[in-house]
């Protein structure tokens, strides 16, 4: 468990900075799916440095997945939400309210009964069945991405995330099913192209998501299609369970980390950096309280979120 809430701090932090690279990156074409767009974003530092951080959390997560049911390795980077309202309360002055910290610590504590109810990992393999369609959903991802494109505002940024959610899930699913790292298995194993492909469609997704739309319907999406579908596939067919006499437990402290996860979910963005006006301002000027503009300016440049 300690992997998993190393991992989800990684994710959290990463988050930040990646969130304020996407924001500062030129629009892109519009398309769910704009590998030019990661591209323009990587030149960010804070993008580039925000992948270092998902790098640890990813070695973290597959220690993690060798060691615990997915349904708690998936809450646990849910949980990554916390950590991004903790980072963006205290590095982007942030306010939080009373509200979203006691979601915090909802989460916490669901966090903390997963993790005294939480048995090993499920003993099965997976089916060839299993790890190809594990495969065909990473490859749909991508169609979600494309179609989602076309959707308009709020609607394209849930799904956009949702999208991202499944994708990552994928990678959940498809580490517990690769059951040998020799190339030979590895290169014959279809849970290996999934990870790679549910990986990288995740990425462009959530990348799309960030930079344009609802972030809190981009957010909720990913927490969404990350945690729900990997649980089920853990449990139905790889065998994945409670300790004896603990799956109320276990059900109760999944349910009360997503639900935290989702009350934070405007923390899926820190804000965007201020930019610099060309036009000459009058410091005598008195400014409207109902311009979010005058917030920014009150608030060290910092637009809080909404």
């Amino acid at each position: 468990m300690i992997c998993a809430l190393g991992s989800a701090v990684c994710f959290g932090t990463a988050s930040v900075l990646q969130a304020v690279a996407a924001r500062a990156t030129a629009p892109g074409t519009g398309s769910g799916v704009d590998a030019r767009l990661l591209l323009r974003a990587l030149r960010q530092w804070r993008y580039v440095a925000g992948l270092g951080l998902d790098g640890l959390g990813f070695l973290l997560e597959l220690v993690a997945l060798r060691s615990l049911p997915i349904y708690a390795v998936g809450a646990a980077l849910a949980a990554s939400l916390a950590v991004t309202a903790v980072v963006a309360a205290r590095v982007l002055r942030v306010r939080l309210s009373g509200v979203e910290w006691a979601a915090v610590a909802v989460v916490c504590g669901g966090l903390a009964l997963l993790g005294l109810a939480s048995g090993a990992e499920g003993d099965r393999t997976g089916s060839t069945a299993l790890r190809v369609g594990v495969l065909c959903v990473a490859a749909a991802v991508l169609g979600i991405g494309a179609l989602a494109g076309r959707l308009p505002g709020r609607a394209r940024a849930a799904v956009l995330g949702l999208g991202s959610g499944i994708g990552f899930g994928v990678v959940e699913v498809a580490v517990r099913l690769i059951d040998g790292l020799t190339p030979t298995a590895l290169l014959t194993n279809p849970a290996s192209y999934a990870l790679l492909v549910g990986g990288g469609a995740a990425f462009l997704l959530l990348t799309s998501a960030l930079q344009r739309g609802s972030v809190t319907a981009a957010t909720a999406g990913m927490v969404i299609g990350e945690t729900v579908g990997p649980a089920l596939v853990g449990v139905l067919w790889l065998g994945d369970r409670t300790r004896a006499g603990l799956t109320p437990l276990a059900i109760a402290g999944f349910v009360l980390a997503i639900l935290g996860a989702l009350a934070l979910a405007r923390f899926g963005e820190a804000p965007a950096e201020p930019t610099e006006s060309t036009e000459p301002t009058d410091p005598t000027e008195p400014t409207d309280p109902a311009d979010p503009s005058a917030d920014a300016s009150q608030n060290g440049g910092v637009r809080p979120l909404t």
